[in-house]
């Protein structure tokens, strides 16, 4: 069997399998090859798509507004050459079968995540109203913690038959999976996260102290309550891709995926042996601020300098608000509805705080207790979630100190890189009473609040009740055949496009529906022997509730 892969619910289409089939993502007709397309970002979506665009014979034209990487942001900590400080998707999960097909491509490696409660973790300490735990693993935390895992599987099994899904799923059976998922569309689009819990016979017969540590703590990547408002449509979809199971991070930081991909030299029609770096002239294009058609029918994209070119076919991977606060976008490019979806996109917020140490000493243990000197923390203080990268005995490592969302997050926003820090010592103190976390700290704090960030306004899309029939329209958006001439040529592409926001698989996997929307933009077509996203949209695509 093939390995697990985040395979639908909505649109079980094998992604892994179109990009490796040795016929190829399909041709460009010989009198359009060389034509120039227009990438605005350059992130994951917007890089994976270039890439495979330029393998196919045409010319991707990079714009990128601010640093390359998009959300696979790696910061490198001064007077260092790869440690490195994560300030966006730090792991990914093995089921991102499409993400690591280009991880494998430019030879980057991964290593297991430090999650709580995981082997790569080591230890973990849970602090929740002042009580301190330290567990190696689920076995030794008091029953109430197995009570509340237990009781949301129970849950997942009860409210949405998990164990069929996942069946279905992992045999990559499209029919069984939308036979088990449809049904679901409407019975829990307009449902939250929390009422899901909630209403489930499982935690009925708990307390309210097991919903309030599943919140605070969770299982897998952490605590759940600043998702509690989401549609439940959004979590069911990351349990069931095991979106938050066996997570890796990237050697040497996410970004130089995209880095090395950006150079990666290879075979393209029409340009003979390439790279996306050489075909835009070692530079990506400034930002993008304006967007609208031309008399001759054509995309004008205008630059940050005046500059303007017009193009075929636009890739819009950037946030969907930037096409309404800084980027002047024509209203005719977009039918009325799809303006509704993209301005309703309600985007989390997320802060990181990273300090590079002299040496992974957490590693140390304490006399008096036989523990690790600091773990793996979940807690309920302002740092919520602590982190540690241990990058060898003798080199510097790295705590994240904080990682936070939604209301936590926005606590910090105001405050500088150091106040940050002395924050989330202070409330380390209180777990780590004898340690002194400062003493080891080295150069400079590096932070991110990606709602600060004028060319992000948010870190992730977070869908809530009600919200399917908008993702639907941003989602399809790619089969363009019904729309008028008017609104054909521009395409969407990213994580808040897919159906899995803040996963790098939903950014890859929606920046190939573009590639094959933009591959029928132009008049081509894929081999019979290996259909693409596109040809089987209008057979496995998402259920529509109009």
């Amino acid at each position: 069997m093939k390995e697990f892969a985040a395979f639908g619910p909505d649109f079980p289409f094998s992604y892994d399998d179109w990009l490796t089939h040795p016929v190829g993502l399909g041709r460009i007709p010989d009198a359009r090859q060389g034509a120039s397309v227009a990438v605005i970002g350059a992130g994951a979506a917007g890089v994976v798509a270039g890439h495979e665009l330029m393998k196919l014979g045409l010319r991707p034209v990079v714009y990128e507004s601010g640093q390359f990487g998009g959300r696979l942001r790696s910061e490198i900590f001064e007077g260092t050459e790869d440690v490195v400080a994560e300030l966006g998707g730090m792991r990914f999960p093995v089921s991102s079968r499409a993400f690591y097909h280009y991880v494998d491509r430019v030879g980057c490696k991964s290593m297991p995540f430090p999650n709580p409660l995981s082997d790569a973790a080591g230890s973990t300490v849970i602090d929740l109203e002042g009580e301190t735990l330290f567990a190696r693993s689920i076995d030794d935390l008091p029953n109430l913690y197995r009570e509340v895992a237990h009781a949301y599987d129970a849950a997942l099994e009860e409210g949405a038959r998990f164990s069929d899904l996942q069946a279905a799923v992992r045999s990559r059976d499209p029919k069984r999976v939308k036979g088990l998922w449809d049904p679901l569309v409407s019975e829990w689009d307009e449902r939250t996260f929390y009422d899901f819990v909630t209403s489930s016979e499982a935690f009925r017969k708990l307390s309210f102290r097991h919903r309030e540590v599943f919140g605070q703590v969770g299982f897998g990547t952490g605590g759940w309550d600043s998702d509690f408002p989401n549609s439940m449509l959004e979590i069911l979809r990351v349990n069931l891709c095991r979106l938050d199971d066996e997570q890796r991070y990237i050697e040497g930081g996410a970004e130089t995926v995209l880095q090395k991909l950006w150079r990666l030299r290879v075979e393209c029609a029409f340009w003979g042996r390439s790279s996306l770096s050489e075909l835009n002239g070692g530079a990506t294009r400034g930002r993008v601020t304006k967007i609208t058609r031309d008399a001759s029918g054509k995309v004008a994209v205008t630059d940050r300098w005046g500059h303007t070119d017009l193009y075929e076919a636009v890739l819009v991977t950037c946030q969907t608000h930037l096409l309404t606060t800084s980027i002047e976008t024509d209203e005719a490019l977009f039918d009325q509805k799809l303006w509704m979806a993209l301005d309703r996109t309600r985007y989390m917020q997320a802060a990181k705080t990273f300090v590079m140490v002299d040496r992974p000493f957490w590693n140390d243990i304490d006399p008096e207790t036989g523990h690790p000197m600091i773990s793996m923390t979940l807690t309920d203080r302002i740092t919520r979630g602590t982190y540690l990268f241990d990058n060898g005995p003798d080199r510097p490592a790295v705590i994240c100190l904080s990682y936070s969302w939604m209301t936590d997050a926005l606590k910090v926003l105001p405050l500088d890189a150091e106040t940050r820090v002395e924050l989330a010592l202070s409330a380390l103190s209180h777990i780590y009473p004898g340690v002194d976390i400062a003493s080891h700290i080295r150069g400079n704090p590096i932070c991110v609040s990606w709602e600060a960030d004028e060319n992000f306004l948010g870190a992730f899309k977070g869908a809530l009740p009600g919200h399917y029939r908008y993702n639907h329209r941003m989602y399809g958006h790619f089969m363009q055949d019904h729309l008028p001439t008017e609104q054909r040529g521009i395409f969407l592409a990213g994580d808040g496009i897919s159906w899995t926001p803040a996963w790098v698989e939903g950014a890859v996997q929606t920046a190939l529906n573009a590639v094959w929307g933009i591959l029928h933009h132009f008049g081509g077509e894929t081999d019979p022997q290996n259909p693409g996203p596109g040809d089987l949209y209008p057979e496995i695509g998402p259920v529509s509730l109009d």
